[in-house]
């Protein structure tokens, strides 16, 4: 059984920094591609940022590019968004996905967390 947690979440000022984490189990972790993605209230759920298996490759979403960074530690089962400068309009619920194949994509993930809430305060 495929288990994604997050964790990391919480109530941050604008211009901050803030870092989330990915906990997983039950999947090859070395030869998953992961990702993460958020939902605003009344928004649907977009792409933010993923990372191939072997972490050579990244992608971002334009709204994040050079603010946050994904990054991987296999031998801990475990990827990371760190998120600076932080923005009111980066409020939303945070989930990690993991993806079959090898690649990086803003799409098709087969598996998902539960979620972890990042507030940001103007």
């Amino acid at each position: 059984q495929v288990q994604l947690v997050e964790s990391g979440g919480g109530l941050v000022q604008a211009g901050g920094p803030l870092r989330l984490s990915c906990a997983a189990s039950g999947l090859t972790f070395g030869t998953t591609p992961m990702g993460w993605f958020r939902q605003a209230p009344g928004k649907e759920r977009e792409f933010v940022a993923c990372i191939s298996w072997g972490g050579a490759s990244t992608n971002y979403a334009d709204s994040v590019k050079g603010r946050f960074t994904i990054s991987r530690d296999n031998a801990k089962n475990t990827v990371y968004l760190q998120m600076n400068s932080l923005k009111p309009e980066d409020t939303a619920v945070y989930y990690c996905a993991g993806r079959k194949g090898i690649a990086c994509s803003t799409n098709q993930y087969a598996y998902w967390g539960q979620g972890t809430q990042v507030t940001v305060s103007s």
